[in-house]
């Protein structure tokens, strides 16, 4: 078995504690949004799983815990989705992303 180092254990660890707070914010609003979740395509999704990730990597835990993902609105959400295909491409980078998108995150304390 290969040595793994301690760095690379908690580049790990962070990677799935990310993983698992983006996962638990769209089942949130995936439930809020019922029927209307079903306008957003798998890419979508993607998209706004990566800016969600961006944004708490970035975000103060307890900022983080504030925020009522519920109250999100459809219209929020395609929002945060051009600002991650934006992040994505290349268009902004990842800091003006994040940026952006807690503007449309912090109206939901």
């Amino acid at each position: 078995m290969p040595d793994v180092s301690r760095t690379e254990i908690g580049r790990r660890i962070f990677s799935l504690q990310k993983e698992k707070n983006v996962e638990q914010v769209i089942e949130k609003i995936r439930r809020n949004l019922g029927d209307e979740w079903k306008v957003f395509s798998q890419t979508d999704i993607e998209l706004l799983k990566n800016i969600l990730g961006d944004a708490w990597v970035f975000v103060e835990r307890d900022v983080w815990e504030k925020i009522t993902f519920s109250r999100l609105s459809r219209m929020d959400l395609f929002d945060l989705i051009v600002i991650g295909r934006e992040s994505k491409e290349k268009e902004i980078d990842e800091r003006t992303a994040v940026e952006k998108a807690l503007k449309i995150l912090m109206t939901t304390m």
